[in-house]
């Protein structure tokens, strides 16, 4: 099976598991099951929990007992972050979604039959999509406030693990280090100008008062900002990259336009609403340029052949970097791919810390292979394609305090934040009203004390 054909297959379980979950929902009677500070939790909920639970692979005990602990532990930190007035950056959030979003387009080939396949409006899956992304991100943000004072020191990494035994320390998995080269498949020059006088058209109708930019908005941008007319909300420029932050705070004139905006999402234009001290609050349009699956075509060809002078001897990989790698942040590292853990920056990969698709290209090869191109989303969701040579190998061995000590100080870390977690989850657990179903009270959980809790 092709690479490509692997990362669709993938696309498309994932896929599958939430809509099949989203379908058991509205087939089954539903009743509350759990209640849970004033919040219920149902069994559709439990159910579609479970189904996507099963399809990716992830294997339960009693999963009719683990689920329904796991949304009540869930909503008692959605609850504190209501307490704590804690704020999300929607742009984001839709960014990441519509980002997830195009690569099932990209296994479904149109909105048309993702809609057949979700048994939902594109506009509504997007929304069930965006609801779940926004939650999973508050419940982030309260549990790194609660942990974000922990820290160990090498004394107390020698001290947990220096006297173990050595078959008592714990086994960590083959590690790889990487150089890449990728390039980035461009749009066409009549693409870019397509799009370009697009937006210069739409600047233009609004500067001189013949069209409304929110209405606009609503019918040319590509993100998620289009529901609400373009409109972000307040934000401080440090939450938008640099190249959007710049212009929009340049604006000073409520109403106007700003000239065309690239960035790595594509081309925007913005205008400005209102400026509240060091924020401000902007609509924007964006538009993407569409890339032709020939240029992805191209690139992997160009990429194929790239290696195969390479191992013929007619470069080095570090020369081809050089030479051809369209990414800065690894050009100028010999294309040396790093790692950002909780404890730093390390080389150092397992295959599990990779994207799927990287993690399929290096799988078989050995020190100095390279392999063969393929497609993947960057972490700053830029679909690129890339080669990557195997610089070295460490094999899974038990950990030491010499070799390993970065990773046993992020093990005791992890250790700790998670202690400090299970006492919060515990003693919230004390304070806040839970109601189970007396059909529901005889599993054995992992936290003590629901349905005791205060009336």
């Amino acid at each position: 099976m092709s690479l490509s054909m692997m990362r669709k297959l993938n696309i498309v379980v994932l896929f599958i598991a939430f809509t099949l979950s989203l379908s058991a929902q509205s087939q089954l009677v539903d009743k509350v099951v759990w209640v849970v500070g004033g919040e219920p939790i149902l069994l559709s909920d439990i159910e579609e929990s479970r189904i996507s639970s099963e399809l990716q692979g992830i294997v339960m005990t009693n999963p009719y007992c683990e689920i329904p602990e796991q949304i009540a532990v869930q909503k008692l930190y959605l609850h504190q972050a209501l307490l704590d007035s804690v704020e999300v950056s929607e742009s984001r959030i839709r960014q990441e979604v519509d980002a997830m979003l195009e690569q099932y387009l990209q296994v479904y080939g149109t909105r048309e039959n993702l809609e057949l396949q979700a048994h939902k409006s594109y506009a509504q899956l997007r929304e069930d999509f965006i609801q779940r992304r926004r939650e999973q991100t508050m419940v982030q943000i309260v549990q790194q406030s609660l942990v974000k004072d922990i820290r160990v020191t090498p004394a107390e990494v020698r001290e947990r693990f220096g006297q173990l035994p050595a078959d008592s320390l714990p086994q960590i998995p083959e590690q790889l280090e990487l150089q890449i080269i990728t390039l980035e498949p461009q749009p066409s020059a009549e693409e870019i100008a397509r799009v370009q006088d697009l937006l210069r058209d739409i600047a233009h109708r609004v500067n001189n008062g013949e069209a409304d930019f929110a209405s606009l908005a609503r019918l040319h941008s590509e993100d998620g900002s289009y529901r609400t007319g373009g409109e972000l909300g307040f934000k401080g420029k440090g939450e938008w990259v640099p190249e959007f932050a710049n212009a929009a705070f340049a604006l000073t004139e409520p109403g106007k336009v700003s000239k065309i905006v690239k960035t790595q999402f594509g081309y925007h234009i913005i205008q400005l609403i209102e400026k509240r001290g060091e924020k401000v609050n902007v609509r924007h349009i964006l538009i993407r340029p569409k890339i032709d699956d020939n240029e992805y075509n191209h690139s992997l060809v160009r990429l194929d052949s790239l290696s195969d002078s390479i191992r013929a001897g007619y470069m080095d990989f570090e020369t081809a970097i050089l030479r051809y790698s369209d990414d800065a942040d690894t050009r100028l590292s010999e294309g040396l791919m790093f790692n950002r853990t909780e404890m730093g920056i390390t080389a150092r990969y397992a295959l599990s810390d990779m994207p799927s698709e990287l993690a399929r290209a290096v799988d078989t090869l050995q020190v100095g292979d390279i392999s063969h191109s393929f497609i993947f989303t960057t972490q700053k969701h830029q679909t690129v394609c890339a080669i990557v040579k195997v610089k070295k190998r460490i094999p899974a061995h038990r950990a030491s305090i010499e070799q390993d000590f970065e990773l046993l100080s992020e093990i005791l870390l992890n250790e700790r934040r998670e202690e400090r977690l299970e006492e919060w989850v515990q003693g919230k657990i004390r304070t806040t009203y839970v109601r189970i179903d007396p059909e529901w009270q005889g599993c054995t959980y992992h936290f003590s004390g629901w349905g005791s809790s205060p009336k």
